[in-house]
């Protein structure tokens, strides 16, 4: 007895299963959520937010990322300053050094746009 799969395309799932969210996003909402986005969608950058999520204590210092990319460190700065101007990272220095933990309420924001479980707050 043969078992057959129905294979679904990325579109056909997306025409038969529930939406993502209740209710449209509002202006100002889509603004601030495709500003993050925007600043989530370079490979250097997307990778630096996994590199601080992941770290030790959720923080990472700036000189513990450099190492983990072949590029020089005020490239690596140049995308840490975007991340943190939309507003993903948040800074602060110790001495010489720059710690940088990700801005949970940015994360919560991005969740809740892709999320089909969307907690309400």
């Amino acid at each position: 007895m043969s078992k057959s799969v129905l294979e679904l395309t990325p579109v056909e799932t997306a025409a038969c299963c529930s939406p993502m969210i209740q209710e449209p996003l509002s202006i100002d909402q889509a603004d601030q959520v495709s500003t993050l986005l925007k600043a989530l969608a370079d490979p250097v950058r997307l990778r630096l937010m996994s590199l601080v999520l992941s770290h030790e204590g959720g923080e990472a210092c700036v000189c513990d990322l450099n190492d983990a990319f072949e590029l020089s460190q005020p490239t690596i700065s140049h995308h840490l300053k975007v991340l943190h101007e939309a507003g993903l990272l948040e800074r602060e220095k110790r001495g010489v050094w720059v710690y940088y933990r990700a801005d949970h309420d940015a994360l919560d924001s991005i969740a809740a746009l892709i999320s089909p479980l969307r907690a309400s707050r």
